[in-house]
């Protein structure tokens, strides 16, 4: 941990329980083991000190701890690491002037930098940014590396007019914080308290969350806390009597990739503290997605998928303690958790303020192929939630993309095109937060497979010239557009009824009633519409419709909405 005493000096510390003898090495010290930078261990007997002086203001020092002579780590605290092997292939447009790799450092491996004096960035509009209420929320998931060619954090910026078109209100970041390579999905995290240098600087990154919020669009951060691939401190780690104090010897559940956190660990605890609190107070991120957070848990469940999957209430503690203690930070803060566990479980965190990953993304296949399935499990009230914290969606960053699913069964886009918009219709009526995978919006189609599940996807920004993609986009916009502006889809009475392949929803918010009808069969029907024989509006028609009866024909694919008082499409 990095504390800047004055422009010239720095006090270093280091948690390192069952350790003897830590010394610093680097730049301010040619890399040279010496009594004089061996730091002092605290009364705790845990944690190692050191006080740096006689530094030049502004300059970057690379350095390392250096554990009983032969073990060289960088500061996990550090905000800015070096990499020997990968750092030359950023280029000087992404990460101008970024610190050359010390290579006279006979101890190799990554290093940390420090730096006094540095210039504060200058928050323009985070300090009083409100956060967009969670019922409303429209999440865009989005990886850094596969939105845009130049993949910088501040070109993003430029994409802003864009999310506002679309509507949503928030965008999630896959994992920035350092991973190892430059081509990654971000899954695989060596340094919580870093912003990776593949896509630009820290100050880049601050700059894209501040430019959200001048716009009312938050930022959550994805974090990974289930697998972490440092621990080089304790390559001694199966000793009994000096057992790690941050890492479980086996993974405790399936799935697991790199090393498994034991989060029952107050070690790990004071760790994931410190990261969500930074992130919070020096990045104004305004909430977390917890990757796989089923695997926060000491109970031996490998490889028995659905024992894991069952009621943990040590588990549930865990998170618990983890929810109470980030709310102490941010009282406000988003928390998401990737669960997947079963509804009991996911019931209680959910009642306990947490907002779950509810993906349907395969039911949403079937219908769109004419195939019957329920989502009724996109409605928190059917899973015996007491509020919406359910973040519905039909494509992730994990799920084979929806279109490409379309055109493997109908080979015809603009007929996959228009089967997936009757799925967007009916998927924002349904209450509580939504998100939707990059590009979702105008019809992806390049399977998650294509050079690998998480290899480099081609950047298709010209779909948006194709009018059959833009009509997409356009019941993109026109329904998170309802979904964050009318009170009703936030606050309605909420009802739903499926008959195979024909749904219906109505949705009633004090004099409004609207109803929504959506055909996902192959032919055409007569469905009765229970509406009243009085005059409605048809929201996408823009037309004032009477019904002489109570049947509403429906061709395949085709959706209707009507609603009791007109409602104003948004203009594009």
């Amino acid at each position: 941990m990095i504390q800047y005493l004055d422009n010239n000096s720095v006090c270093l510390s280091f948690l390192a329980p069952y350790k003897e003898n830590i010394h610093v090495v680097g730049e301010f010290n040619n890399w040279q083991v010496s009594e004089l930078f061996q730091m002092q261990k605290q009364s705790d007997g845990e944690t190692f000190k050191l006080t740096i002086e006689n530094l030049e203001p502004k300059r970057e020092y690379a350095y390392q701890f250096l554990i009983d002579r032969k073990i060289a780590v960088a500061d996990p605290y550090a905000e800015k690491i070096l990499d020997p092997k990968f750092d030359s292939q950023i280029s000087e447009n992404t990460y101008p002037n970024l610190k050359k790799y010390p290579y006279e450092n006979p101890f190799r491996g990554t290093v940390s930098v420090l730096q006094t004096a540095q210039t504060p960035f200058q928050w323009q509009f985070s300090l009083d940014f409100e956060k967009p209420l969670k019922e409303n929320l429209v999440i865009y998931e989005l990886l850094v590396r596969d939105f845009l060619h130049s993949r910088k954090y501040r070109d993003i910026v430029s994409y802003i007019p864009y999310f506002k078109k679309l509507g949503i209100n928030a965008i999630e970041l896959l994992p920035v914080q350092e991973f190892t390579g430059n081509d990654s999905w971000g899954y695989n995290p060596t340094f919580y308290f870093a912003a990776d240098k593949a896509y630009g600087t820290k100050e880049d990154l601050k700059f894209l969350i501040d430019q959200c919020h001048q716009h009312g669009i938050a930022v959550i951060l994805d974090v990974v806390f289930n697998k972490f691939s440092y621990f080089k401190t304790y390559p001694d780690y199966h000793d009994q009597k000096r057992p790690n104090p941050f890492f479980n010897k086996n993974a405790t559940h399936p799935f697991s990739v790199f090393n498994d956190f034991n989060h029952e660990s107050t070690y790990t605890q004071h760790f994931i503290d410190n990261v969500c609190r930074f992130w919070l107070q020096e990045y104004k991120i305004d909430g977390f997605r917890f990757d796989l957070s089923k695997g926060f848990t000491q109970v031996e469940t490998d490889p028995d998928v659905e024992r894991w999957s069952s009621y943990d209430s040590s588990r549930i503690k865990l998170l618990k303690r983890i929810y109470d203690k980030i709310r102490s930070y941010d009282a406000e803060c988003y928390l998401i958790l990737e669960h997947l566990a079963a509804n009991d479980e996911e019931t209680e965190l959910a009642n306990m303020g947490f907002m779950l990953w509810g993906g349907l993304s395969h039911q949403f296949y079937k219908l769109i192929n004419g195939t019957k399935d329920d989502i009724s499990w996109l409605y928190h009230r059917n899973r015996a939630w007491n509020e919406a914290n359910l973040v519905g969606y039909m494509e992730s960053h994990d799920e084979e993309r929806l279109i490409f699913e379309a055109n493997k069964h109908y080979k015809n886009l603009q007929l996959s095109l228009a089967r997936a918009k009757a799925a967007v219709v009916l998927f924002f009526c349904y209450p509580g937060p939504k998100m939707l995978w990059q590009f979702g919006e105008f019809g992806y189609d390049i399977s998650i497979n294509q050079n690998g599940r998480t290899g480099i996807k081609p950047i298709k920004w010209e779909y948006l010239n194709e009018p059959f993609r833009q009509e997409l986009f356009e019941i993109y916009a026109q329904m998170i557009h309802l979904k964050t502006k009318n009170v009703a889809f936030s606050k309605g009475q909420f009802e739903e009824i499926n008959e195979g392949l024909v749904k219906k929803v109505s949705i009633k918010y004090q004099a409004t009633e609207i109803y929504v009808f959506v055909n996902f069969g192959q032919k055409s029907i007569q469905i009765k519409a229970n509406l009243k024989l009085r005059r409605w509006f048809d929201f996408f028609n823009e037309t004032e419709v009477s019904f002489l009866n109570d049947s509403i024909s429906l061709s395949a694919g085709e959706f209707r909405m009507f609603t009791s008082e007109k409602i104003l499409k948004q203009k594009q």
